[in-house]
């Protein structure tokens, strides 16, 4: 038996005026993992999607086998029906419905005249188990978290007979405990048989589970190597096409004593009264990168949403800007004394994805491209113009819009749009979240430049070795505290996670 469970040879798929494709070969062996990899825009989605049959046989040229027989999808049912199944990174399930409904969903089970409702309750149970899940099949998917709702997934796809699994960036969204699920899932579905396609630009998820790694740069295979062949750096390498000699390029810069904004006994409580945050008490320098650090719920983002004034709910509390008490009610009011806020959900509350790079870009700061209250369109384009080109942007032109641009470009144009504000902090929420590790390079010394400008920079992060990697001082939260605080020369992982899991306060 051919011990390919997948061959796609000569692939090249082109657009107009485009070749996202152009060449590429790609192999995986029965039952093994195989990581996928390279920047935004390598044509990584654009191959899985002519294997799911979303790209249809005749729309491209070169072929596909799958254990050994050359198939030719029309459709996504027919790939379905040959084995493949793929999760992408935004979750295809329908929250108010069941786990049960959800699991046999569009299944010969749900499209009978009358379902057995016995039978479905039974099937998903066996589904779950298949999983290591012990949940009610009952339970509405909306009440579950997102960890279990990946899972959900991958039960689904595995409920049509699914051989070959593709997951798309399966951790972006997850905690680490839930990711150490899902590792520990797909390790259980390889030693069943099962072979999985594994997309993600977190190298040490790649590094802990994949068996083989093939290599995409501008649409052409760059090389297909066992695991045991590469260390992250080799990955990065071929994935660039260039030596980043250090994955996160801090550069020493001169710290002011000069505080740009205090904060004192800050206390928030959300809108039913629950205390989100307790007397958190800390300084921003100018010229300092201050690392938030911190597990999932220690109340880093509202922390920071709260003092950009987008919380509601009661506060208490003092907050200096240039060492003048000011209060902010709203954003509007942060922006006026200065202050930045980059959502860690870029697409939901940095960008407005269906209008052009243009009006994203001065959409916090309007008046400034205004004559005599109406918009000068010159302007504009003028200032955005030079906005993106220092964020050495990567778009056809200034008209294209946001929602087609890679995850690196999308953020570059929301860091264009708040640098317009002209901000004397400048906070960023799981800035590198989602990008290819060329691009959050591209951000890396984005924000040298801008600390070197005198500009206060907040990273929040829960990436351990960005925040060791880029700050200059690191805060610890845990349960709406801060736990800790360390120099950038103190700071260590155990020290860190120490202070994140409820240890006493250090620094």
């Amino acid at each position: 038996m051919d011990t390919y469970a997948l061959q796609m040879k000569g692939i090249v798929k082109e657009f107009p005026g485009v070749r996202a494709l152009d060449n590429v070969t790609f192999s995986v062996r029965r039952g093994e993992i195989h990581a996928l990899c390279g920047e935004n825009g390598a044509g990584k989605s654009t191959l899985m999607k002519i294997l799911s049959g979303v790209y249809p046989h005749g729309t491209y040229d070169g072929e596909i086998i799958i254990n050994g027989q050359k198939v030719e999808f029309k459709t996504i049912k027919e790939s379905q029906d040959a084995g493949v199944g793929i999760i992408y990174q935004e979750l295809a399930l329908v929250e108010e419905m069941t786990v049960a409904e959800n699991l046999f969903l569009g299944h010969d089970l749900m499209r009978r005249r009358v379902i057995d409702w016995n039978q479905i309750y039974a099937e998903a149970q066996k589904s779950l188990k298949h999983i290591g899940l012990n949940i009610d099949p009952q339970t509405k998917v909306g009440d579950l978290t997102v960890g279990k709702q990946q899972l959900i997934e991958i039960a689904k796809a595995l409920t049509k007979k699914t051989d070959i699994l593709i997951l798309d960036e399966p951790t972006a969204a997850l905690t680490e405990s839930d990711v150490e699920v899902l590792m520990g899932l797909l390790n259980e579905l390889r030693a069943k048989g099962v072979t999985c396609i594994y997309i993600s630009h977190k190298l040490g998820e790649v590094m802990a589970l994949a068996d083989s790694v093939t290599i995409l740069r501008d649409g052409r295979t760059i090389s297909t190597d066992p695991i045991e062949e590469l260390t992250e750096q080799k990955i990065v390498s071929k994935m660039v096409g260039r030596e980043l000699t250090e994955l996160f390029p801090y550069e020493p810069h001169p710290i002011s004593s000069e505080n740009i904004m205090e904060v004192k006994d800050y206390s928030v409580f959300d809108d039913k009264g629950k205390q989100l945050i307790k007397n958190a008490s800390f300084m921003v320098r100018k010229g300092e990168i201050l690392g938030i650090s911190g597990l999932m719920g220690a109340g880093r983002s509202e922390l920071f949403i709260s003092l950009f004034g987008g919380l509601k709910g009661k506060r208490t509390g003092t907050v200096l800007i240039d060492g003048k008490e000011t209060r902010i009610n709203q954003p509007q009011d942060a922006i006026k004394e200065g202050l930045a806020y980059v959502s860690e959900d870029r697409k939901r509350y940095g960008l407005v994805l269906g209008m052009d790079i243009t009006k994203n870009t001065t959409l916090a700061a309007l008046n400034k491209v205004m004559k005599l209250k109406i918009i000068d369109d010159a302007l504009e384009v003028k200032t955005a113009g030079e906005l993106t080109s220092k964020m050495k942007l990567k778009a056809p032109n200034l008209e294209a819009k946001v929602g087609q641009l890679s995850g690196g470009n999308q953020q570059k144009v929301v860091l264009s749009k708040w640098l317009m504000t002209n901000p004397k902090v400048l906070i960023l929420d799981e800035p590198t979240r989602g990008i290819d590790v060329g691009a959050k390079y591209e951000i890396y010394k984005i924000i040298n430049e801008l600390v070197s400008e005198g500009v206060g920079i907040v990273i929040i992060s829960s990436e351990l070795p960005e925040v060791l990697g880029m700050s200059d001082r690191v805060l610890v939260m845990s349960e709406g505290s801060i736990t800790g605080e360390f120099l950038r020369e103190e700071a260590t992982q155990e020290k860190i996670m120490m202070c994140a899991t409820g240890g006493k306060k250090h620094g």
